[in-house]
């Protein structure tokens, strides 16, 4: 890449996928096999994700074919490993920061180059949901003691007490993951019952380190330097406040679909990206998507991974049929 004065001289591609996920590693796998010169974007080091995506905050993964249980971060890197074996793909942890729509083709800006293509395929799933601002505390002690990842930092709070806010079956899997390293693991829920997955219920009820505290909210966390404490809206046996050394969000997450909607590209109420669900097209043309970013109701990375390899097929057969020979 050169740049002349102030201008960045673009690099062309077929296929540009924003996102280096399961889902935008599987999609660019596929259309390399197709002979589409493809470039992957992720996240440039540093962020809250590796490559590979949330699966990589997996501890177990026991529901991808081909594997009886295998890690979430060892998934991740054999997927990614599959997809560096062909040619035609490239993989940068540079990150999307604009996509603007041309004649016949996009440019898409990081922080470091400028880029033409194609066609470009939304991989760019979701993040962890934070806090609300009105749990006082919450923005103080984010990332100093109030954590969304049980996988990465759960070894630090061996011997410790933790809580889990949050009552879904990605909660149950954090508290399980916590259970191994903290002495006690707090799950608190603001509904009548956690909802995980009947297997991970199993496993809440059995393990003697996990207690559930249904009805109840968290609406402040305390501390000096790092979080401390947590006060609830109702007494658990008879106090307000908990001791712990560490606060575990999951109470869901964000669709991380600003680029695509600032481009035209049109989402539901949840701001996940419609899709024709049999070939991933959005409403833009050109433009395709796959993964969690969708409004695909069941997501899973199984799921994720067969629409990233439908969109790079669509993304072919459109490039194709509308003979689109260069961006310049």
């Amino acid at each position: 890449m050169k740049k002349e004065g102030k201008e960045v001289v673009k690099e062309n591609y077929d296929l540009i996928i924003i996102g280096a996920g399961g889902t935008g590693l599987a999609a660019g796998m596929y259309a390399s096999r197709l002979g589409l010169k493809t470039l992957v974007l992720g996240t440039p080091h540093g962020s809250e994700l590796p490559i590979g995506g949330v699966i990589t905050t997996t501890n177990v993964v026991e529901n991808y074919p081909g594997f009886k249980k295998i890690g979430g971060m060892e998934l991740a890197r054999k997927i990614e490993e599959h997809a560096r074996n062909y040619e035609d793909i490239t993989i940068k942890t540079e990150k999307a920061e604009s996509v603007e729509k041309m004649k016949t083709c996009f440019n898409i800006k990081t922080e470091k180059e400028g880029y033409k293509s194609k066609a470009i395929i939304f991989a760019t799933g979701t993040k962890w949901r934070k806090l609300p601002k009105t749990v006082k505390g919450s923005e103080k002690f984010d990332r100093r003691g109030i954590n969304y990842c049980a996988l990465c930092d759960g070894p630090l709070y061996r011997g410790k007490t933790v809580a889990v806010i949050g009552g879904s079956d990605s909660a149950a899997i954090d508290a399980l993951i916590l259970a191994q390293y903290a002495d006690k693991v707090y799950m608190i829920y603001r509904g009548e019952k956690i909802h995980p997955e009947p297997t991970n219920l199993e496993k809440i009820k059995e393990n003697k380190k996990i207690k559930v505290i249904n009805k109840t909210n968290v609406i402040e966390v305390k501390g000096s330097s790092k979080a401390e404490s947590v006060t609830l809206d109702k007494p658990y046996k008879k106090k307000k406040e908990l001791e712990v050394n560490a606060v575990f969000v999951a109470i869901g997450h964000k669709v991380l679909s600003g680029l695509a909607k600032d481009i035209g590209v049109k989402t539901n109420k949840k701001d996940e990206i419609i899709i024709d669900h049999k070939n991933c097209l959005t409403n833009v043309k050109g433009i395709f998507a796959a993964g969690d970013v969708t409004d695909k109701e069941f997501k899973q990375l199984i799921i994720g991974v067969a629409d990233g390899c439908t969109a790079a097929y669509s993304a072919y057969q459109y490039i194709t049929k509308e003979k689109i020979e260069t961006c310049d």
